[in-house]
């Protein structure tokens, strides 16, 4: 078997192989997937603006982006942050992918960045959302975003047994565009 042939045939066999392959799909389950991620719509398109973060040399100021998708036909919502130190240098890329999970009606957020992937438990609120990382013994960071009509506001905070919070992130961002990403221009069949 030729390389680039068993290249090919690795996913379908990892596929054959898994336990879900034996289901079929579940239309019932994608639609409540969908409805789940549409009040996720907000967050669709091209975002830009300062951030800053604290670091153990000081504060770090940056200019922060997001792109922001839909993804398997709006039953995941596909996340790229990227920030610019002042230099146009790329100082931090992040990838993330939201899901909604109808047996347990929770969201999880799968998120890659610095080395790192988890996930994490995301509750949406009116106007945003809600996530959190364990951050050490008994200490967590929690993210909390409002999203407005072209605002998007997120903070980070350092919360740490019965300390208050320390707050160790900030971005405002202002949307600026649509984006067909990640759906937008797949490999055709020919």
């Amino acid at each position: 078997m030729s390389r680039k042939l068993a290249f090919a045939f690795i996913p379908y066999c990892i596929l054959a192989a898994s336990p879900a392959s034996a289901q079929a799909p579940d239309p019932g389950r994608i639609a409540a997937q969908k409805t789940a991620m549409a009040p996720l719509a907000m967050m669709d398109g091209v975002w830009r603006g300062p951030a800053w973060t604290q670091l153990p040399t000081g504060r770090h100021e940056v200019t922060q982006t997001e792109r922001i998708g839909p993804f398997l036909g709006g039953s995941v919502k596909v996340i790229e942050g990227r920030a610019y130190n002042a230099d146009g240098s790329v100082g931090f890329n992040a990838f993330g992918v939201i899901s909604f999970d109808p047996a347990t009606s929770k969201y999880t957020l799968r998120s890659y960045a610095l080395g790192y992937a988890g996930d994490f438990p995301l509750e949406l609120k009116p106007d945003g959302y809600v996530w959190q990382i364990p951050a050490g013994p008994g200490a967590v960071i929690r993210y909390t975003a409002t999203i407005g009509k072209d605002h998007w506001r997120e903070v980070g905070e350092r919360i740490a047994a019965q300390s208050p919070p320390v707050q160790i992130f900030e971005m405002n961002l202002t949307r600026v565009g649509d984006t067909g990403w990640p759906a937008a221009d797949p490999v055709p069949m020919r």
